[in-house]
């Protein structure tokens, strides 16, 4: 699942025959073949162990996109489909090529805070991480400079005292505020202005003031936020288009960056934490960003199981999962590889299952399997699928996703869509997936704190079910829920509940087959 400050995140906020890829890395691990002529429609929890402890493991090295490591993530999924039986239905064979770019901040960035006639500089990474862009079409400028104007936590709250925006002027200036909580704060008030999805809010606010430029220092209880912010930010990835690079006429927002707040730092009051007043601060900041743009191919992969009614087999139910995860988090411990066995290792290795137990059952429709590539860079497989379809876009009658399916409580099941697409696009896939359920020998008791128009965490716009909902498509997204682990490397394949991981699988068999065997569109 993708973190809140995903590019594609903020700017929806703002704006309402197949090469691999080079590389020596070790093959990777191949989980035993599966043994197709005794083929059930039963998700076992072996089945599943015995393939993610291959796809999550250390070789693996967290199968971030724009690595060797994603693209053997993609071979391991495109071999094990080719063995179960099902029908490519890539651009080359199984897979869907995608020309992307690893956009990264070069070298020669400057960043630096004059104050009382002292120059200080400002490491990238350490202390301030630029983003060189806030989605498609959305381009912050490259050079900012002025006067340092500090918004303290960026709240207006009667209820705390504070209106930190009133009788700010920032146009022109460099805006800073500090992302979290301030002291005193209870325990409502830290989980509003503390959260992942307050931190969309106080960059548009403080865009909207029309600044040079907008940091936003995360306090130091968001540090974890802030360390793995870097780690996305500065090896960022894109869809490359084929344009020439954009020149600074086109790039008309102010400059966003993200810091860490600390005392003494040139960006804050010189008494902060214990003064954050919102005020002008005697301080010139000048930052100049310089980006380095590698192209490579990124691949999603693509089967099929055909359907057995000639009237209904050219429609389609669809199944998701992304196969990348966040790669190499130097400075972790007790190892540097974040696995990702739940995110979305779970999902994908689910999709496996479900697909070998589907060409048992034959549905009427056709359904279709996508593995998505780059989600934790901004959804950005799901985009580029829902926008070059390998089948007609409007033949697909609904999207089931998988993200994060392995954990919490045994009896426990998130659903997202129903409740929080618009327009009631995915009411009769909800109802379809609440009879399926009721039906299981142990049905799931349904969460639906993340299926509300009004989520704070924004859940609905954070995984690869988004793009296809934008399509009109309906879908429900199917996720156990966020844990300690999320985005660590300790998301490893041992913690994994196996038996729920079955159990939440068979239900997204079962739905689909329902859905699949339905004459009437869920719609």
């Amino acid at each position: 699942m993708a973190r809140a400050w995903g590019a594609g995140v903020v700017v929806a906020a703002m704006l309402a025959g197949c090469a691999s890829a080079g590389g020596g890395a070790a093959p990777a691990p191949v989980a035993e073949a599966p043994d197709v002529a005794a083929m059930t429609r039963t998700v076992t929890p072996a089945e599943l162990r015995r393939d993610l402890f291959a796809f999550a493991d250390d070789s693996m090295r967290g199968r971030e996109v724009g690595t060797r490591d994603a693209t053997r993530a993609a071979e391991f999924i495109a071999k094990r489909v080719e063995l179960l039986g099902l029908e490519p239905a890539g651009d080359s064979l199984y897979y869907q090529r995608i020309a992307m770019q690893r956009d990264e901040v070069d070298s020669t960035s400057r960043f630096s805070v004059r104050a009382n006639g002292t120059v200080t500089a400002l490491r990238v990474g350490p202390d301030v991480v630029p983003l060189g862009s806030l989605g498609p079409g959305a381009l912050p400028r490259l050079d900012a400079s002025g006067p340092v104007v500090f918004a303290g936590y960026g709240i207006d709250d009667s209820t705390l005292g504070r209106h930190d925006w009133d009788g700010l002027h920032a146009a022109g200036k460099v805006l800073v505020v500090v992302h979290g909580a301030p002291p005193h704060a209870d325990s409502a008030a830290r989980a509003r202005y503390a959260g992942q999805a307050y931190l969309t809010t106080l960059i548009t606010r403080g865009m909207m003031q029309q600044p040079a430029a907008v940091i936003v220092l995360e306090a130091p209880d968001n540090a974890s936020l802030y360390q793995e912010a870097t780690a996305e930010l500065l090896h960022g990835v894109t869809i490359r288009t084929g344009l020439p690079e954009p020149g600074p006429d086109a790039r008309q927002f102010p400059m966003v960056a993200l810091g860490l707040a600390r005392a003494g730092s040139p960006l804050l009051p010189p008494n902060w934490p214990a003064d954050d007043r919102p005020r002008d601060l005697p301080a010139q900041f000048t930052g100049h960003l310089v980006m380095r743009h590698e192209p490579f191919t990124g691949y999603n992969v693509v089967a099929m199981v055909p359907g057995s009614d000639p009237s209904l087999r050219r429609t389609y139910v669809a199944y998701g999962a992304h196969l990348d995860h966040i790669g190499i988090q130097h400075g972790m411990s007790p190892d540097s590889i974040a696995n990702g066995a739940d995110d979305d290792g779970s999902g994908s290795m689910a999709l496996l299952a479900i697909a070998r137990a589907m060409r048992a059952e034959q549905p009427r429709r056709s359904v279709l399997f996508v593995w998505h590539t780059g989600e934790e860079k901004g959804l950005l497989g799901s985009g580029y699928y829902t926008e070059h379809p390998t089948v007609p876009i409007d033949s697909i009658v609904a999207q089931l996703n998988a993200d994060m399916i392995g954990r919490n409580a045994p009896g426990e099941l998130y659903l997202v869509g129903p409740g929080a697409a618009p327009n009631g696009q995915s009411k009769v896939l909800g109802a379809i997936v609440d009879s399926v359920n009721a039906s299981e020998p142990s049905p799931f008791a349904i969460n639906r704190e993340y299926d509300r128009l009004d989520d704070p965490e924004r859940v609905y716009y954070r995984s690869d079910h988004y793009n296809y909902a934008r399509k009109g498509i309906p879908i429900v997204f199917f996720t156990t829920g966020l844990h300690a682990d999320y985005h660590k490397v300790s998301d490893s394949p041992d913690k994994i509940d196996y038996a729920k991981l079955a159990r939440v699988s068979q239900l997204m068999l079962d739905v689909g087959v329902a859905a699949a065997n339905r004459r009437a569109r869920p719609r």
